[in-house]
């Protein structure tokens, strides 16, 4: 049996391999509703909840996350608010963080019902920014920055240097106000107390929701079964040290009770949240093994260590991800002063044993 497939069955899935139809839904607990929607990446699909709602005296629901901006999930959204709503409308738009596949279409769902938007002030403006600036997740300084992290293929820099509009494709305006949820805080969705946990590392303010009473956990992307979270150091934090935040934040899971349902962004609903948690921090504990491994050989670069920590083949795509993560888990050695780093004569950075 695989390592993939021993960590799998560690958790309990308890609707097996049972998904919403698209357009559809799930109820998983008394007015918890799970879709599921498509995405055009090599991460397919995102899922998405419908929570049932009373605000100010009216009956309705309340949204966990958007999907993209894109017209097969505006499709499905439609078949969702004639069929899954009980002809109630959207009352609030919950956002866990500013990733395009959770906010995209957040300025459409809350324009459609004139309903809020409610997330983490961080990612709030970090969405906003980068949804009207050029060249953001793209254009000449991501490839620069890329550069110093040795890519060095003129086609794949060239390729970064086009993609100006990568955000603002997917997620093309944000509603102009907000309602800023922050860690600790406590909402009361269908007259249940479901409090924030604010998470660091994937995303500059990430928020997840537990509600005691219902033992349910909207985690986001912050605890994933199957894949690990993205954690990746990018040119706009370029000094940052994201895996040691993610790893920090993961910890602030570990007070839930076991058997908590956890409701994750990508995969399917399980059971065995601290197994999860134990699997993530020896998933980065290994890798950060290999990298240092690596280290000791010769000097290496973020992109010399990519086949050390994704032993398959990457896209364009898939690579940008997984540099910054390469990036990610060299710094987090940096910073804890077990590794070194200096710029060579191509001005790019190498790091080796301290």
């Amino acid at each position: 049996m695989s390592l993939a497939a021993e960590l799998e069955r560690a958790l309990h899935y308890p609707l097996t391999d049972q998904l919403p139809p698209r357009g559809g839904s799930i109820e998983l607990v008394t007015g918890v509703k799970w879709l599921r929607m498509v995405l055009p990446f090599a991460l397919d699909h995102i899922n998405l909840w419908l929570l049932r709602d009373r605000i100010d005296g009216r009956e309705g629901w309340t949204v966990v996350d958007t999907c993209i901006d894109h017209p097969e999930p505006r499709a499905d959204w439609e078949q969702v608010f004639a069929h899954e709503l009980q002809g109630l409308p959207v009352l609030r738009v919950i956002v866990t963080h500013m990733h395009p596949d959770h906010v995209g279409l957040a300025h459409w769902l809350c324009e459609r019902w004139q309903a809020p938007l409610w997330m983490s002030g961080t990612d709030y403006q970090a969405a906003r920014y980068a949804c009207q600036v050029v060249n953001s997740f793209g254009g000449e300084r991501l490839a620069d920055y890329f550069r110093s992290h040795g890519m060095m293929d003129p086609a794949d820099l060239e390729q970064i240097r086009k993609r100006k509009r990568y955000y603002s494709g997917l997620v093309p305006a944000l509603p102009p106000s907000y309602v800023r949820l922050m860690d600790c805080m406590t909402l009361t969705i269908g007259g249940q107390a479901w409090r924030c946990i604010a998470g660091y590392g994937h995303a500059p303010e990430h928020m997840a929701l537990h509600c005691e009473a219902l033992d349910v956990l909207i985690s986001g992307d912050m605890v994933l079964p199957r894949i690990s979270t993205n954690v990746s150091v990018y040119e706009m934090e370029p000094e940052a040290d994201a895996l040691t935040l993610f790893l920090d934040s993961i910890d602030r899971f570990l007070p839930l009770p076991d058997d908590v349902l956890v409701l994750p962004s990508h995969g399917k609903p399980f059971v065995g949240l601290h197994e999860r948690l134990r699997q993530l921090r020896e998933h980065h504990r290994d890798r950060l093994a290999e990298v240092m491994d690596a280290a000791r050989k010769k000097a290496v670069s973020a992109y010399d260590v990519l086949p050390v920590l994704f032993k398959r083949p990457l896209d364009l795509h898939q690579t940008t991800f997984a540099l910054g993560e390469a990036v990610a888990h060299l710094h987090r050695l940096w910073f804890a002063g077990q590794l070194r780093r200096e710029r060579d004569a191509q001005g790019i950075w190498r790091f080796a044993p301290t």
